[in-house]
């Protein structure tokens, strides 16, 4: 057959694809050097020309746990495919790439080489992020739905936390006269104040109608008594709309769902105590 300009195994094709292509093609060494590329890698890792390329180790833009599980599958394997990876380009950016590299050893002198190729999925990873973040969110007021509940308990495991059940007052009520969208300015006031207002490790989340959940980590009784205390002194002085407060801390390892029970528990002890059947109806507002 003869070589012509739309057979691959010309040089000059197989160059030129290379060239024009927007995967990230590369080669390497053991050592995590960069040993030749094309253009849609350096604009993958950021990197301004071939000598910057030459320049860079593969680890140093790596995360050295995925970079020790590549060299491990490469070992082991003799190939990857589709493996996902983190790049931390020299400006800070993060991209994210899919991995695709076999082994080949020079059987003159043993050393080994990878060649691989590299797909930017940055765009992709970021809409996932958004579309994750959109299911957990609570579209009117921005917190945590409860969606958040399980991940916060499956990652916090063993460990204590705090929980604060917060319930605008005569919501129904104020709701009922004033209209909807009246009763969402007032979600939207109350959940931007519990933003402010609470600890930065803590997860707001909004339970359905008018209640709230402040979720605290690694918080005992004590902290979660200093941090109820905190919000209803903050209630004073940003005159935030009313509302009864009820906290709970973990207790020999309960279930999440144990704990926010007792915090409702104690939200309910706190409201029969403050406020009479026939208590005049405060507007939320």
């Amino acid at each position: 057959m003869v070589r012509g300009k739309t057979d691959l195994k010309t040089p000059e094709v197989l160059l030129d694809l290379v060239d024009r292509i927007s995967e990230g093609v590369y080669i390497s060494n053991n050592a995590g050097d960069f040993l030749d590329g094309n253009p849609a890698l350096l604009a993958i890792l950021g990197l301004p020309s071939m000598e910057a390329l030459r320049q860079t180790k593969v680890f140093e833009l790596l995360d050295p746990q995925q970079r020790n599980e590549q060299v491990r599958l490469l070992q082991r394997d003799g190939s990857i495919r589709d493996f996902e990876i983190q790049v931390r380009r020299p400006d800070g950016e993060i991209r994210w790439a899919l991995d695709s590299a076999y082994a080949v050893k020079d059987p003159a002198t043993g050393e080994i080489t990878y060649r691989g190729i590299l797909r930017d999925i940055t765009f992709r990873k970021r809409l996932e992020g958004q579309l994750l973040e959109q299911s957990v969110r609570d579209p009117l007021t921005g917190c945590f739905n409860r969606r958040h509940l399980h991940e916060f308990e499956q990652k916090m495991y063993d460990q204590p936390w705090g929980c604060l059940v917060i319930d605008v007052d005569h919501f129904k009520h104020y709701n009922d006269t004033y209209g909807h969208l009246a009763g969402d300015q007032v979600l939207i006031r109350i959940s931007r104040f519990l933003m402010r207002v609470a600890r930065a490790d803590a997860s707001v989340v909004r339970m359905g109608g008018d209640e709230f959940l402040l979720l605290l980590p690694n918080a005992g009784l004590e902290q979660t008594e200093v941090a109820a205390d905190r919000i209803h002194q903050a209630a004073l002085v940003e005159a935030a709309p009313p509302f009864t407060m009820g906290h709970a801390a973990r207790e020999f390892k309960e279930s999440l769902e144990k704990t926010i029970h007792r915090a409702d528990q104690n939200l309910y002890e706190v409201r029969t105590m403050h406020r009479s059947p026939d208590q005049e109806r405060r507007k939320p507002m």
